[in-house]
């Protein structure tokens, strides 16, 4: 895939398994079962090397960028493995001290944060690698491709240890506090599986994509969203949907993106409609519904000319007010209050927003977007704290570490990147 030229190309979104991998994070609650067994991470230490800097490689990255990104870098850490776009990331929840990022190339690699140090390469994908997450207590991480084939492997031995092919991928999670993995394919089936045994459960939705899919954080539900508009919520333990919401329910189009807050209680879905919606979990019923105005009045679309499309493409809960964050294509970054279901502030990026994240314990909300930068915005004033950049062409997948101090990016420029983030307020 080429670079995006500067921030109206918005033209590579069209590629779906990009829209399908923002909903990847790091896996749910931080109860993590304290009896799981710890990891060796080969001698990493929390104060290992010092970070490096990227002053040596400028010269080098100043003529390839993309036109209209300067070559401006404010990143510790360059991962430069991949020789094409890398599509996701995830760090270890256990340590935070180890990246998974899968790419174009067909290549995926577990990696030391601190020094961008490969610990082993994730081999044998056939197609892009879109998914790509370790399991709740850092033993395992697994890499997905979009032809549907997915590996486990064990990250102390480097080994793989498990392998299935699938439909097209769409999406893929592990389970908050189980080594279970949960996966979306094209044909609306969704799979969980038991690591390393391998015992298999399908969850048949419609016929057409299961495009976004979440476990709820009880570990005993999970919501899908489908890409004619509905979305199923299932028990996972008896395959049964408990709850389907279609019709009115439900989105007229595509959905993009699902997320809960921290107790499971609400669930919040994103489509191409350019709503997203409030459902109470439980009941299965629409709360509210936040509808996106256009920023700006739209230009007709000259001759040859498409008009310009907008969608949610990223949304998340505030963990300690009652705030939602919704992310749209067209650049706007919506902070709505639940509790009074209105709009609470406008933040207003130059180019389409491809992911957002809140930070676990404060209402900031970081934002990537197709001009290649992420933003740090206090969801109470909706000002910009920050801003970090680096790549030359769009981001397309971030993390943040537990305590936020670290910010893991990867981008179409063929890049991964660590930023360390500065807050004078802490």
């Amino acid at each position: 895939m080429e670079p995006a030229e500067g921030p109206g190309a918005l033209g590579f979104h069209g590629d779906e398994e990009i829209i399908e991998v923002l909903e990847l994070g790091p896996p749910g609650p931080d109860d993590l079962a304290d009896e799981m067994e710890d990891v060796d991470f080969e001698d990493e230490e929390p104060d290992g090397p010092a970070w490096e800097t990227e002053d040596d490689n400028d010269d080098e990255e100043e003529g390839g960028g993309t036109d209209g990104m300067e070559a401006q870098d404010d990143s510790e850490v360059t991962f430069g493995l991949h020789s094409a776009s890398v599509f996701c990331v995830s760090l270890d929840p256990k340590t935070n001290t180890l990246a998974v990022t899968g790419g174009e190339d067909d290549k995926a690699f577990v990696w030391r944060l601190s020094d961008g140090e490969l610990l082993f390469e994730c081999t044998g994908h056939k197609d892009s690698v879109t998914c790509a997450g370790f399991s709740h207590d850092s033993v395992f991480v697994a890499t997905g491709d979009m032809s549907g084939l997915i590996k486990v492997w064990r990250v102390d031995a480097k080994e793989e240890v498990w392998s299935f092919e699938v439909g097209d991928l769409e999406w893929m999670e592990w389970h908050p506090q189980a080594h279970v993995l949960l996966a979306g394919t094209a044909d609306g089936n969704s799979w969980m599986w038991k690591i390393p045994g391998g015992d298999c459960k399908t969850f048949q939705g419609p016929a057409c994509p299961a495009t976004c899919g979440r476990i709820l954080p009880d570990g005993k539900r999970a919501v899908v969203g489908y890409e004619d508009g509905t979305m199923r919520i299932w028990d996972l333990k008896q395959g049964t949907s408990l709850h389907v919401l279609k019709g009115q329910d439900g989105h007229q189009d595509p959905l993009t993106c699902v997320a809960s807050n921290q107790d499971g209680s609400l669930i919040l879905t994103g489509s191409v409609d350019c709503h997203a919606k409030l459902v109470n979990s439980a009941t299965g019923k629409v709360v509210c519904v936040f509808r996106m105005e256009s920023a700006a009045p739209k230009a007709p679309a000259g001759e040859g000319e498409e008009a310009e499309s907008n969608s949610v493409e990223s949304l998340g809960f505030c963990n300690v007010m009652p705030l939602a964050a919704v992310g749209y294509l067209d650049g706007t970054l919506a902070i709505y209050d639940l509790s009074t279901q209105t709009l609470r502030h406008k933040c207003q990026h130059e180019s389409g927003i491809v992911q957002l994240l809140w930070e676990e314990s404060s209402a900031v909300v970081y934002t990537c977007s197709l001009d290649g930068a992420v933003r740090l915005w206090d969801a109470r004033s909706g000002k910009l704290i920050s801003e970090y950049r680096g790549h030359s062409a769009e981001i397309l997948d971030f993390a943040i570490n537990k305590d936020a101090s670290v910010v893991v990016t990867t981008s179409g420029d063929h890049q991964a990147k660590v930023f360390c983030v500065q807050r004078p307020d802490r």
